[in-house]
C-alpha cells in the first residue's frame, strides 16, 4: 500500500479516538460509482482494492467512503501492521490468553464504585442525590465488588394522572380558521352535482371565505392569527369566550363580556381613547358607560365645567362591539353584529392575560424541561405576547401547568386504588399492599393514607432466578408538600450490578415502618424467622431492631462507609482508614485478630471504640458463606436512590410510575449489553477471574493424592485447598463463590496429573454464570394504561392525602453533609468557616455580637470621643495662633 493511503488510515483512528472511542475497531469502505449502496461497497483490507479506488478518484474525482466501527477486529492493510494502530486481538503474555475487548460493551456500563463518585457526568445536573458520596473524598473502593450499573434515560418520562385531564396540545384552530382561499382559484364546475341543496352549501362556504379574506384584508399591514369575522361559526360560547381571551391577548385589547347567558355573548372594547381634542394630547378618555346609553366623560383637571363642550359617544368609547348568538334550533354559535375597528389604544396590560390563559401555553415548554426557572418564563411570554407580566403570575401559571403534566398532588390519592388494581392486571403475580390511618369516624367514607408497597411480579421471579440471598436497604425523602420517605429493597444480579426489588413509600423512617416493610417482604420472599437470609444497611433508625425481631437468624451487616464516618468524629486520618479497610477486608479470624492487635497498639481508644461493634456485622472474617458475596458497602441502595433523584418530589402516582418506568427500561437495557456477551461468566466476575487466574502462575502446590492440595505463596503464607468440597483456607471461595488463586493453581496441578478438570470457570458458582444472568432478566415488566384505561375500584372509601408538611422555600435536593464531610472541605478549601459558631464580644465578654457591634463600646466611645474633640480644638487654635490670621480663621469653623 503506499505510504500516503497507510498514513490516511492512520490520521482516520486518530480521529476516531479524538471522538471518544477507546480503541477503535475501524473498517473503511468505498462505494463504487454508478452503484447502488446495498452492492456497491468494498472494503479495504487488501492492496488491490485500494489501487482501484485510486483508479475511480482519477476518473470520478469524488468516491464515497465509509466506515463502520462495529467490528470486533482490526482489519490490517498491509503486510506491516503500522505502529499507531492498536491490534486488539494481541494476545496477552501473562495469562496466554487473548484479550477480546469489545468497545461498545465497555462504554454501556459503568462502575459507579468509581465513576459515580468522582461526580463527572452526572445526570442530575448540579444537585447531588440524598444519598449519595460523591462529593466526599473519604471512601473505599472495594475492587472486588464494584457495582455496575447500565445508563437508563428518564428524560422523557411525561405522565397526566389525573382523571378528565383536558389534552391542550397545540392550537390547531388558529390557522384553520385564519387560513386564506384564493377565490380565483376556484373551479366552480367541479363542484357541479346537480343538486339545489349542495349549490346552498357551496354558495354558503363561498361566501364565508369572502368574509374571512375581507375580515383579514381590512386590518391592515398587520395580520392576526386570531380575529373574528362576521358569519363565524363555534360549536359551544366556551369556545367563543376562548377565543375573546386569545384575540384580546394577541391584539392587546381591552376585550370584555357585556352579555354572557345561555343564548347571546355581548362583547366590548374597553380601552382607553385618546382625546385629541384638548389642549392637553396626552389625556386619554376611559370607557366608563354602557355602549347603549349616555357615557360619562373622565375630564383632565386642566379643563374646567364652562370649558366643557359636548361631545358624542364616538369620540369617547371604542366602537368595537360583537355578538354572538345560538342559532334557533341548533347547538351552534353564530357571530352576527361585528364591529370590527378599533379606536383605542393597544396596552401592554391585558386583563385577559390571566394565569390560566398562560398556563396553556407554559405548559408546553415545561413538558421537555420542568426546570426551567420563572424568569426565563417571564421573558419568553414578554416576548411572545409583547404584554406585561408579573413574576407572580407566571409562578401561578407554572404551577397549573405542572401540575396538568405530572398530576396533583392531593387529587392522586383518590386513585391509588385504581393505579394498583392497573399494576396487578398487567403485571401478574404484583404485590401491592396499602395501609390507611384508623379513621377517627368509622362511618366516614374517607381514609387518610399511610403507606404503600409494592414489589412488580417479573421482578419477585427474577430475583428468585438469581439464587443469591442478598438485599441491601435503605430509604430516601420525597420532596414535596406531604412528607414521607420511599424504602427500597436491592439485591445484586450475576454481573455485580444492581437488581431491585421492591419499594414503598411510608409516613416516616422508623422502627414500625421498616417492620411493615420486612413483613411484606418476607411474604413475598416465603421468609421465616429462621430463614438464613443476609441484608445490609447503613444502620438507619429502626432497621437494626427490625431485623433482629423478624428474622433473628438473618446475617445484618453494615455498610463500612458509615462505620468510618462515625470513626472520622474522633480519630482521623489515612493510618485509622486503612487500618479499619484491613481489619474489615481480613478472610480469617486469624488474620482479623493480628490487624485489629496493631490498631490496639498505635491507639487502644479507637481499639476499644471499634471493638463494640460486633466483627459478625462489618468483618469478613466472621461472614458466613451462605449470601455467595462478600460485599462491605451498601452501595446497591446509593445507586438507585440517584436515578430516583427526579422522581421523588412528585405526585404520589407520578413518582410510582417514574418508579416502575426506571426498571422497566433499564431490564431492557441490561439485555443490550448480555447480547455483546460472550463466555461462561459474566463480564465483571470474568474481569476478576482473570486477575485472580494471572496471580495463581506464582504459587506451588503439592498434591496429597486424594482431594486435598497444600498451596505455598511466595510470601511464605501455606493454604490447604479440598478441590471435591470446593473450598480453601483462606475462605475467599467460600465468600464470594469464585475460585481464590490457591483453588485456581490446585485445578492446573489436577490437570497435570492426568485428571479431568474441565475449564476453571467451571469452578465458579452458578450466581456468576452468564446464562444465570439471562435467565435472571427474561422477566419483563409489562406496561400500563393511562388513568382513562383504568378499571374504578369496588371500595366505598375514599383515599385522602396525610397531613400536609407545606416546606418553607424551594425543597431541598442535596442531602446534609455530615460533621466529617465539612471538615474535609475545609480541609480543601483551606479556610476554616464559622457557620453554627456563636461569637464573643472581646470587650463587654458577652455572646452574640462582636467588639465592633458592641453597645456598651459605642456609648463609652462617643464620650471620649467628644473629650478628644475639645483636646484637638484647643491644640489647633494654638498651631493656628502661630501659623497666621488666615488658619485662625478656619479654626472656629473646623471646632
Amino acid at each position: 500500500m503506499p505510504s500516503d493511503i497507510q498514513h490516511s488510515a492512520a490520521c482516520s483512528d486518530l480521529r476516531v479516538l479524538q471522538l471518544g472511542y477507546e480503541n477503535p475497531c475501524m473498517a473503511y469502505y468505498y462505494k463504487k460509482p454508478n452503484s447502488e449502496l446495498e452492492n456497491g461497497l468494498v472494503e479495504l483490507v487488501v492492496d488491490k482494492y485500494v489501487y482501484e479506488m485510486i483508479m475511480y478518484v482519477d476518473k470520478f474525482k469524488v468516491i464515497e467512503l465509509y466506515t463502520d466501527h462495529t467490528v470486533k477486529k482490526q482489519h490490517v492493510l498491509t503486510q506491516e501492521p503500522l505502529a499507531t494502530i492498536i491490534d486488539v486481538t494481541q494476545p496477552d503474555s501473562s495469562s496466554g490468553n487473548e484479550a477480546e475487548v469489545d468497545v461498545s460493551q465497555q462504554s454501556s456500563r459503568k462502575e459507579v464504585g468509581q465513576s459515580s463518585r468522582n461526580g463527572s457526568g452526572s445526570e442530575n445536573g448540579s444537585g447531588s442525590d440524598s444519598g449519595s458520596d460523591s462529593e466526599d473524598s473519604d471512601y473505599f473502593v472495594d475492587e472486588e465488588n464494584l457495582i455496575e450499573d447500565v445508563d437508563v434515560d428518564m428524560a422523557e418520562f411525561k405522565r397526566h394522572t389525573d382523571p378528565g385531564v383536558e389534552w391542550l396540545g397545540c392550537k390547531e384552530n388558529v390557522l384553520e380558521e385564519n387560513e386564506v382561499f384564493e377565490l380565483e382559484e376556484v373551479d366552480h364546475e367541479e363542484f357541479d352535482s346537480g343538486s339545489d341543496s349542495d349549490e346552498g352549501v357551496r354558495r354558503k362556504a363561498l361566501r364565508k371565505v369572502a368574509r374571512m379574506n375581507k375580515a383579514i384584508q381590512g386590518k391592515g399591514e398587520r395580520v392576526y392569527k386570531e380575529d373574528f369575522f362576521l358569519g363565524e361559526q363555534f360549536a359551544t360560547s366556551k369556545l367563543v369566550k376562548d377565543k375573546v381571551t386569545r384575540v384580546s391577548v394577541e391584539q392587546r385589547r381591552q376585550l370584555s363580556l357585556k352579555k354572557n347567558d345561555k343564548l347571546r355573548v355581548r362583547v366590548v372594547c374597553k380601552g382607553q381613547v385618546p382625546d385629541f381634542a384638548n389642549n392637553d394630547m396626552g389625556s386619554v378618555i376611559p370607557f366608563t358607560g354602557d355602549q347603549n346609553g349616555p357615557i360619562s366623560k373622565v375630564k383632565p383637571k386642566s379643563i374646567s365645567k364652562k370649558e366643557k363642550v359636548a361631545k358624542p359617544r364616538e369620540s369617547y368609547a371604542c366602537p368595537w362591539a360583537m355578538q354572538v348568538s345560538k342559532l334557533p334550533n341548533e347547538d351552534t354559535w353564530e357571530v352576527r353584529t361585528l364591529k370590527d375597528t378599533h379606536t383605542c389604544l393597544q396596552s401592554r396590560i391585558v386583563s385577559k392575560c390571566t394565569a390560566t390563559f398562560l398556563s396553556k401555553d407554559v405548559e408546553e415548554t415545561i413538558k421537555p424541561n420542568d426546570k426551567i426557572t420563572l424568569n426565563t418564563l417571564k421573558d419568553q411570554l414578554q416576548k411572545k405576547f409583547e404584554v406585561g407580566v408579573s413574576k407572580q403570575k407566571v409562578f401561578r401559571a407554572k404551577k397549573m401547568a405542572y401540575e396538568r403534566v405530572v398530576g396533583s398532588y392531593s387529587q392522586q390519592y383518590a386513585q391509588l386504588r385504581d393505579y394498583c388494581m392497573e399494576l396487578k392486571e398487567k403485571n401478574p403475580n404484583t404485590t401491592v399492599k396499602i395501609e390507611v390511618e384508623p379513621p377517627e369516624d368509622p362511618d366516614s367514607e374517607e381514609r387518610k393514607f399511610k403507606r404503600i408497597y409494592i414489589c412488580l411480579g417479573p421482578l419477585k421471579d427474577g430475583f428468585k432466578a438469581g439464587g443469591r440471598d442478598f438485599l441491601g436497604l435503605d430509604g430516601c425523602f420525597l420532596s414535596g408538600p406531604y412528607p414521607g420517605q420511599i424504602l427500597t429493597a436491592v439485591g445484586v444480579d450475576p454481573n455485580n450490578g444492581i437488581y431491585p426489588l421492591a419499594y414503598a413509600v411510608v409516613e416516616s423512617e422508623s422502627k414500625d415502618s421498616w417492620k411493615w416493610f420486612l413483613d411484606c417482604l418476607g411474604d413475598d420472599l416465603e421468609l421465616f424467622r429462621n430463614s438464613n437470609f443476609t441484608f445490609i444497611s447503613d444502620r438507619q433508625k429502626g432497621v437494626i431492631p427490625a431485623i433482629a425481631e423478624n428474622f433473628p437468624n438473618a446475617e445484618h451487616r453494615f455498610c463500612l462507609k458509615h462505620i468510618y464516618d462515625n470513626m472520622k468524629l474522633s480519630w482521623r486520618g489515612k493510618f485509622y482508614k486503612e487500618m479499619l479497610w484491613k481489619c474489615a477486608t481480613a478472610s480469617t479470624i486469624q488474620k482479623f485478630d493480628k490487624r485489629m492487635e496493631e490498631m490496639k497498639n498505635h491507639n487502644l481508644e479507637a481499639y476499644e471504640w471499634l471493638r463494640k461493634i460486633p466483627p459478625q456485622h462489618w468483618a469478613r472474617s466472621h461472614f458466613t458463606g451462605r449470601a455467595k458475596s462478600n460485599i462491605l458497602l451498601n452501595n446497591l441502595c446509593e445507586v438507585l436512590n440517584r436515578q430516583l433523584l427526579d422522581g421523588r418530589d412528585k405526585p404520589i402516582i407520578t413518582c410510582l410510575e417514574y418508579i416502575r418506568e426506571y426498571l422497566m427500561k433499564r431490564i431492557v437495557n441490561v439485555q443490550k449489553v448480555q447480547d455483546k456477551c460472550d463466555g461462561p461468566l459474566t463480564p465483571s466476575t470474568a474481569k476478576i477471574f482473570k486477575l485472580i487466574v494471572r496471580a495463581a502462575a506464582k504459587l506451588k502446590v503439592e498434591w496429597n493424592g486424594s482431594d486435598l492440595y497444600q498451596v505455598t505463596c511466595p510470601w511464605g503464607d501455606q493454604f490447604v485447598v479440598n478441590l471435591s468440597e470446593r473450598v480453601c483456607s483462606c475462605r475467599k471461595w467460600e465468600l464470594s463463590g469464585i475460585p481464590c488463586t490457591h483453588a485456581v493453581a490446585s485445578i492446573w496441578d489436577q490437570a497435570n496429573n492426568g485428571i479431568d478438570t474441565g475449564i476453571p470457570e467451571s469452578y465458579c458458582l452458578p450466581v456468576h454464570w452468564l446464562t444465570t444472568w439471562k435467565e435472571m432478566y427474561k422477566f419483563k415488566i409489562n406496561p400500563v394504561n393511562g388513568p382513562q384505561g383504568w378499571k374504578k375500584s369496588d371500595v366505598p372509601t375514599t383515599i385522602i392525602p396525610p397531613k400536609p408538611h407545606p416546606q418553607i422555600g424551594r425543597p431541598p435536593k442535596k442531602r446534609k453533609k455530615s460533621a466529617a464531610e465539612l471538615a474535609d472541605e475545609m480541609m480543601k478549601s483551606k479556610k476554616l468557616t464559622k457557620t453554627g459558631k456563636s461569637v464573643t464580644c472581646k470587650s463587654c465578654k458577652q455572646v452574640g455580637h462582636n467588639s465592633r457591634g458592641c453597645k456598651s463600646k459605642k456609648g463609652g466611645g462617643s464620650q471620649q470621643a467628644g473629650v478628644a474633640g475639645h483636646g484637638d480644638a484647643a491644640h489647633g487654635s494654638q498651631q493656628a495662633g502661630v501659623h497666621g490670621s488666615q488658619t485662625t480663621q478656619s479654626t472656629p469653623q473646623a471646632s
